[in-house]
């Protein structure tokens, strides 16, 4: 699971690198070899469930957790197709902000899956939670602004749907991480 959260974490630092490049043709080989990495992750965990007779968490929770740091990649691999395919419609956004949110919630996520092995206190847990709901309610927040400056009809009609798309993508990546801390909150409040 560890493995599994320091993939995501390398994910979201692929995507601030392709959102970086200006000079040179983005390409999505690191980006589906990440995906690829994490469902490798996920399968050695589905195989380690079946062969273990035993196992620390219950096998449901585990499958959960693993399915949920599974989407943060593959997610942020759907973002970086898009981006890629319409790279010259969206020259010159901006997504630093809601790429600043993603960063730190995949931080907390990354905190909180290493806090399972060392049986973490649960008020640790439910701050680092909380964290993340805040940073999910400061990306929706984000998204409103974004739309609200999209929908002033100064900008070519294409380029604010493809505008829309891609913030909706990335504010979905926060949702997953935000998801992935909640199975890892109802992990700790039943072991507590």
């Amino acid at each position: 699971l560890e493995a599994s959260a320091a993939q995501a974490q390398s994910s979201v630092a692929l995507l601030v690198a392709l959102l970086d490049q200006s000079h040179e043709a983005p390409r999505l080989d690191a980006f589906v070899q990440s995906r690829r990495n994490e469902k490798l992750i996920n399968e050695e965990i589905t195989e380690q469930l079946c062969k273990t007779f035993v196992t620390p968490l219950e096998r449901e929770d585990i499958e959960a957790l693993s399915t949920a740091l599974y989407r943060i990649p593959k997610t942020i691999e759907k973002f970086s197709q898009k981006y890629i395919v319409c790279l010259d419609q969206v020259h010159g956004v901006d997504f630093s902000r809601q790429v600043q949110l993603l960063e730190e919630a995949v931080v907390t996520v990354t905190a909180m899956v290493k806090t399972l092995r060392r049986h973490a206190n649960i008020e640790q847990v439910k701050a680092q939670n909380k964290r993340l709901h805040q940073l999910e309610g400061e990306a929706d927040k984000l998204i409103l602004e974004l739309f609200k400056t999209l929908y002033t009809g100064r900008h070519d009609p294409l380029r604010v749907i493809i505008s829309m798309d891609l913030y909706e993508t990335l504010e979905e990546i926060i949702d997953r991480c935000r998801d992935a801390g909640n199975v890892i909150f109802q992990i700790v409040l039943k072991y507590s």
